[in-house]
């Protein structure tokens, strides 16, 4: 992979650090479709478990995974490349003397398992020998054999390369008809088949589909050399090639012709649009400093919500375990005990691994726990954290909230972020009408760059696109728009949430976690939603 097509893509990562060995091995796109064969997995994990017993496992789980990953990227009227990885293998996780211990290998044979599962286990007494509190497991139900399949309609890895680039060139053709100086479009596409067996008695079969279609257009000023872009306005989804088959049928339009999307992507409309947006920034006036009512639609607030909710409630942030990337969290223990106020009393956010369409969407966790729907934020009071089978016992639970995971079969799993979403106001109420309620505000749709500190306390967030509101009605764009926060005041200005039928997800392809780091995917829903009195900074630099 060239270096610069490398940080196209990780650059779209909230908080990620993807790196190569995440890929695996290129192959043809015809290997794409392959699969392993149920009978062999489930020998392959039965040969684990029985040595990992053997060697003196109290516990032990097995995956054995095919990863699957294409990404077609172009720019203007070229290819600038293609890519199909896989990565094949199985990890043994086990239990024993109370500690943890994790081996992998890419060698799909009994005897390459069963060496593996003895080295976890003799990991883990080896690590005893310096634990000072052993491993609380909370109980799972074995589930037998059962299976789960993302509910795609069209498997995406089966549509042709050329169908595919024939697709984004005809969107970067558009894109430049309508004005554009530059611009870049690409596919990425996921198929994660996992075979997950535990000590428990489950043997658990799922095939995880995702895609993503981001582009960036640029138009410049070819007298002051001035230029700015415009990103897609696209979420990447828990879906297939249905996402991208044709016109767009569920989208979101404002009164000024501004379009985002929700299950389903025009990503040749939204190019156009990118390019006229684009030149229109070129013109847009810098924003004046101050305090505005902020009305920031859900493609932009799912990226909010991702660093300033869904981070800090992450257990293993909260009790100090995980620091070093990204730090920890200010919404300690003590706070859910008091039933902190984190928002104001119309905010609810809600945990929930079955959402449909969403990045996070599974049937079962890597610890064979069923996924489940909870509540995190209630009534604008902090109830819950997002935890793991050997975390639960210290918030007094006890049952997992499903969301162990690791982005390989060479990976531990560990905790990682579920679908986190504010839920819809309860009153019936649009964008339109909600708008129509604001005497000098500004709308905020796309994300931007963002800033926050090592306690998800502070921060500063951008966006794509911006127009100011002036007694009720849409005004002209702007530029260099950032508002900055402090979590709990920021959601405590929530003053209006829109209803159900405003609902949409926007996602975190890349999201980065731990050391050595590890990648997920998630998603983030909301409805369109109003903050008061915000404070607004203009990024706008003077050079020379």
């Amino acid at each position: 992979m060239e270096r610069r097509d490398f940080l196209a893509f990780s650059s779209f990562a909230a908080g990620a650090a993807v790196t190569p060995g995440f890929f695996g091995k290129a192959i043809a796109a015809s290997a794409l479709q392959d699969k392993i064969e149920t009978v062999v997995k489930k020998r392959l994990a039965d040969a684990a478990l029985g040595a990992a017993k053997s060697a003196g496992a109290t516990y032990c789980d097995v995956r054995v995974g095919r990863y699957l990953r294409q990404f077609v990227i172009t720019r203007e009227r070229n290819v600038q490349n293609i890519v199909n990885t896989e990565s094949t293998g199985t990890g043994v996780r086990v239990i024993a003397d109370g500690s943890w211990g994790f081996a992998a290998t890419n060698e799909l044979t009994e005897d390459a398992v069963a060496k593996a599962a003895r080295q976890a286990t003799a990991i883990a007494k080896a690590n005893a020998r310096i634990q000072t509190e052993k491993v609380q497991l909370a109980p799972t139900p074995g589930v037998g054999e059962v299976s789960w399949r993302t509910p795609i309609k069209k498997n995406a890895m089966e549509v042709p390369i050329a169908d595919k680039v024939g697709l984004l060139m005809d969107v970067n053709g558009a894109a430049l008809a309508a004005g554009a100086s530059f611009v870049n479009s690409m596919l990425f596409l996921v198929n994660e088949q996992k075979y997950f067996a535990s000590t428990d008695g489950s043997y658990i079969d799922q095939d995880v589909h995702r895609i993503w279609a981001p582009l960036t257009v640029t138009a410049v000023d070819k007298t002051t050399g001035k230029f700015r872009s415009r990103e897609g306005l696209s979420a990447p989804m828990g879906l297939g090639w249905e996402y991208m088959d044709g016109a767009a049928k569920d989208k979101f339009v404002l009164s000024n012709g501004l379009t985002t999307y929700g299950h389903s992507y025009d990503m040749k409309e939204d190019a156009i649009a990118a390019a006229k947006d684009a030149q229109a920034k070129l013109k847009a006036p810098s924003v004046k400093p101050g305090k505005y009512d902020l009305v920031l639609d859900p493609n932009h607030l799912g990226l909010t919500i991702h660093e300033s909710i869904g981070h800090p409630l992450e257990l293993d942030r909260v009790l100090g375990y995980e620091a070093n990337y990204a730090g920890t969290s200010f919404a300690t223990l003590d706070k859910r005990e008091a039933r902190f106020q984190y928002g104001s009393s119309i905010v609810n956010v809600f945990a929930d691994k079955t959402q449909p369409g969403s990045l996070g969407a599974v049937g079962y966790d890597d610890e064979g726990v069923k996924a489940k729907r909870w509540d995190l934020i209630r009534d604008g009071k902090l109830v819950d954290y997002q935890s793991i089978r050997d975390q639960v016992h210290m918030l007094g639970k006890t049952e997992s909230d499903g969301c162990c995971y690791a982005d390989s079969w060479s990976t531990v799993q560990f905790q990682r972020m579920p679908n986190v979403s504010l839920a819809p106001g309860k009153a019936k109420l649009s964008p339109e009408q909600m708008i129509a309620d604001v005497e000098n505000g500004i709308y905020i749709a796309g994300r931007g760059s963002f800033s926050i500190d090592q306690q998800r306390y502070n921060a500063q967030f951008g966006g794509t696109v911006f127009y100011e509101i002036k007694n009720g009605k849409l005004g002209p764009m702007l530029e260099d728009v950032a508002y900055q926060m402090r979590t709990p005041e920021f959601w405590g200005a929530c003053s209006a949430i829109c209803d159900e039928s405003d609902y949409r997800m926007f996602g975190s392809f890349f999201d980065g976690k731990g050391q050595p780091s590890q990648v997920s995917a998630v998603s983030h829903g909301s409805s369109t939603t109003r903050f008061n009195g915000i404070n607004v900074i203009s990024t706008a630099r003077s050079l020379g």
